[in-house]
């Protein structure tokens, strides 16, 4: 009886372990996505800020708050994971990744042409962000990764909406047609609820 009841314990530490070590694991994909949607977050904080400097428009100041606020969500879940901060240097303009770092620096250049070009910048963020976070949702079925990835989708929803809203037009680049049309036409999000 006590080599069963030994043998019981054993067993059923090893399963917890085992759940807690599935529960914990994320895939490279995972973590190639949670990476690179920090600094995408990031980029996107950084271009607003550089925009407001330029033409003091609340606009930019609201949303680059939020994307620090998103830039936290993703923080949380790279300190869960125990990734590597890929924000090294938290400094405006400043990326790990040499992708964003080049698009940094394109996007602040369309952005010094005027405050209509800034405003179309934005909504190219924002495009961007909700096409890529749809992408990185195909990638998991973890609950954490999903919310937070959904909370950040609406954000990007509602930012884009406002970014639009200023422009009076817009062509999306890289989310459907038929999408941007059922975002637009939607009213601002409660995100987080």
């Amino acid at each position: 009886m006590k080599t069963f009841v030994l043998l019981f314990v054993i067993g059923v530490s090893f399963l917890t372990s085992c759940e807690k070590d599935e529960a914990s694991y994320l895939s490279d994909q995972e973590k190639a996505d949670l990476l690179f949607l920090r600094e995408e977050e990031k980029l996107a904080r950084d271009v607003y800020l550089y925009s407001y400097n330029l033409y003091n428009q609340i606009i930019f100041s609201n949303i680059s708050n939020s994307e620090q606020s998103h830039m936290n969500g993703v923080l949380f879940l790279l300190n869960k994971y125990e990734l590597v901060d890929p924000v090294t240097n938290n400094a405006v303009g400043i990326f790990s990744n040499s992708e964003l770092q080049s698009l940094y620096n394109q996007l602040t250049a369309i952005s010094d042409i005027s405050l209509s070009k800034a405003l179309e910048v934005g909504a190219n963020i924002e495009d961007l962000d909700i096409n890529d976070i749809s992408i990185f949702v195909s990638h998991t079925s973890k609950t954490d990764l999903l919310e937070v990835y959904d909370n950040l989708a609406c954000g990007s929803r509602n930012h884009f909406r406002s970014f639009v809203a200023q422009l009076g037009t817009y062509t999306p680049i890289y989310i459907n047609q038929s999408e941007y049309d059922n975002i637009i036409s939607s009213s601002q999000e409660q995100c987080g609820n």
